[in-house]
């Protein structure tokens, strides 16, 4: 008898080894492949308690709050317009989901830091959000050329007393930066009455404001038409304070030991020319990427003593140590 392979066409023996396959490979019937006790996503969605518009596999539209204040002001939330545009920020901001996990995490840091500086100048706590909406809480460099927590551009920043060299750009520095924005916003609510319109003229400029109000014959931001950017603007601020303030509302679910915190500091002054910065940093057992860490200010491996007198205030981790030699070689004479 000739061999078997001489009569099957080529197609029959693929068949043939597909179905062994498939027999080969056949899940047990008896188990599952994500296991018996696994729930599915909706399952554990519902377990954690989340609110029904982003739980399961259907999202909801959020409700909208009734009433709403900033800075001690109300919102007009009953102007249609005012509404469908909080509306909207609400829930890109709600449904951007990892920026917005992430703004939450960097506030649990900063916010604690920049509140008691808004309180000690008088400017309401509502305020610390603006530097949320502004640069999402990081050193970050706009088009115009705007920097930092507050995106403050050079010439304001040298108005308002930050040092900007090439050496040192204190927008860079979250809490004196801070200092800045509040005198900025304390002159502008004077200007205008209204925190409302101090906030919104921080997108738009005092002059860009005033002359819009007095352009269209209003008294308030929420009456004023005007670019995509600045309409959004007060209401994108309005959405993440009530995204920050009642997170587990709108989905957010962040456990203690996510959040990012400040970390334990001591400060050494710098009163001479330092040549090094990288050398500097290692005598006091720390890394240069450490020190621009605490330090973003420092904008390159040298800086020049303060024209002042006063000192430069380094901030280093809590290990961070002293000179172990007696005179500090890496400081001009």
């Amino acid at each position: 008898m000739k061999n078997l392979r001489t009569y099957l066409p080529p197609i029959l023996w693929g068949v043939l080894a597909i179905a062994v396959l498939i027999l080969w490979f056949r899940p047990n019937p008896n188990t599952s492949v994500a296991g018996p006790s696994e729930p599915y996503p909706w399952e554990v969605a519902e377990q954690a308690g989340l609110p029904e518009a982003v739980s399961g596999q259907t999202i909801r539209a959020l409700p909208l709050p009734d009433t709403l204040y900033f800075a001690g002001e109300r919102v007009p939330l009953e102007d249609p317009d005012v509404r469908e545009r909080l509306d909207r920020e609400l829930h890109v901001n709600t449904f951007f989901h990892s920026n917005t996990i992430f703004l939450i995490k960097r506030a649990n840091r900063w916010l604690p830091q920049i509140a008691p500086i808004l309180a000690q100048n008088g400017v309401p706590d509502d305020f610390k959000y603006l530097a949320v909406i502004e640069s999402d809480l990081q050193n970050k460099v706009s088009p115009a050329k705007a920097v930092g927590f507050w995106q403050i551009v050079k010439a304001t920043a040298k108005e308002r007393g930050l040092v900007v060299t090439r050496e040192v750009d204190e927008r860079y520095h979250p809490l004196k930066s801070t200092e800045a924005a509040c005198q900025y916003l304390l002159q502008a609510h004077n200007r205008f009455g209204s925190w409302t319109n101090a906030a919104a003229s921080y997108n738009i400029g005092q002059y860009g404001l005033d002359k819009r109000l007095d352009e269209q014959q209003v008294d308030s931001y929420y009456d004023l038409l005007l670019n995509e950017e600045t309409k959004r603007y007060m209401l994108r601020l309005l959405a993440i304070k009530l995204i920050m303030e009642n997170p587990e509302t709108y989905g957010f679910f962040i456990e203690p030991e996510q959040l990012y915190y400040p970390e334990e500091t001591i400060t050494m002054d710098i009163s001479e020319d330092v040549k090094d910065l990288v050398g500097w940093a290692q005598a006091r057992g720390v890394t240069y990427k450490t020190l621009k860490r605490h330090n973003p200010w420092l904008r390159q491996k040298d800086v020049k003593a303060r024209r002042d007198g006063k000192p430069w205030v380094i901030a280093l981790p809590a290990y961070a140590h002293e000179p172990i030699v007696a005179t500090d070689s890496l400081s001009s004479d």
